[in-house]
């Protein structure tokens, strides 16, 4: 199966509908009148797509067994055609559309077997996915890409040419993948002024996004939230709380990191943890919902 451990829950919805048509007016009659000798044949097929859905994964070896907490079933009736409307609803990480798909499949299934004795040129038709929302493909441009960023690595050993930075490389290729321009990528020491110094200076020349990666742990030399706090004009407290709750369902140890967000005048700043795994992970939690920000800063909000 894909690999869907990076990804964000969210609420995840999908409509799908199948069409069974049969072949005479009779038919029709028979299920409004509940008069098929196999039963009811709308709450029986209803039935039969609630129990359907739950055993996807069961029949479609790449679905993930996710957790169904609505499954709706609605039938419209023109002619000699019943439309079958399956909606399913979850909050996890990936979506529900094959789910829909194979519930109304289901319904229409059920339906033509019990139909099948009193009509014998019943057929199923237009078995699609009608809408789905939830997850990134919800915001797909609808976020800010005129973003000019900037990426700062706070390392006393990296400043010193004894290691090699992959964290902020890290966080680039993110930035890069979510179309921002990353004006520029520097190292510095672990010194309090100069990390002030710098998220001044690249706030004065219109940078719109500063991300720190680094000294954001417990150890002495650890001073970036530090040096932030104290300059921001305000903290933003739900992307610290994003950045921490998306990284300790991965790692027990992220409750030690001290991640920071907040604001310069129009500028967001962000410290994030050192390590390459902290800095990617936090970059997945935050991104690209975080770009929504600037649309409220520069006035242009999107609803």
């Amino acid at each position: 199966m894909v690999d869907i451990t990076h990804k964000n829950t969210t609420l995840r919805i999908a409509t799908a509908q199948a069409i069974v048509k049969v072949s005479k007016p009779e038919t029709i009659e028979a299920i409004k009148n509940d008069t098929v000798p196999k039963g009811n044949v709308l709450a029986m097929s209803k039935a039969a797509g609630l129990l359907g859905v739950k055993r996807t994964p069961d029949i479609l070896p790449d679905c993930h067994p996710l957790p169904i907490e609505y499954t709706g079933v609605e039938y419209e009736m023109n002619g000699l055609e019943i439309t079958i409307l399956f909606t399913v609803k979850t909050i996890y990480k990936t979506g529900v559309e094959v789910e829909a798909m194979h519930g109304a499949s289901v319904v229409a299934l059920n339906m033509y077997d019990m139909l099948k004795p009193i009509d014998k040129g019943i057929e199923i038709h237009a078995i699609k996915l009608l809408n789905k929302k939830g997850g990134k493909s919800d915001f797909k441009n609808r976020f800010r890409t005129d973003i000019k960023a900037a990426v700062i690595v706070c390392s006393d050993t990296i400043s010193a040419g004894e290691k090699e930075d992959k964290a902020g490389k890290a966080i680039i290729e993110k930035l890069e993948t979510s179309n921002l321009k990353v004006e520029d990528y520097i190292v510095i020491p672990d010194e309090l002024e100069i990390i002030q110094n710098k998220a001044k200076a690249y706030q004065e020349k219109g940078i719109d996004l500063v991300i720190y990666t680094g000294g954001t742990g417990l150890s002495n030399r650890d001073v970036t939230p530090e040096a932030l706090i104290p300059i921001l004009d305000r903290r933003i407290p739900g992307i610290e709380e994003a950045i921490r709750n998306y990284g300790q369902e991965r790692t027990p140890y992220a409750m030690l990191s001290r991640s920071v967000a907040g604001t310069i005048k129009n500028t967001l700043i962000l410290a994030l943890p050192g390590s390459t795994n902290g800095a990617k992970e936090s970059m997945d939690a935050v991104f690209p919902s975080i770009l929504h920000i600037f649309g409220v800063l520069r006035g242009a909000r999107h609803d």
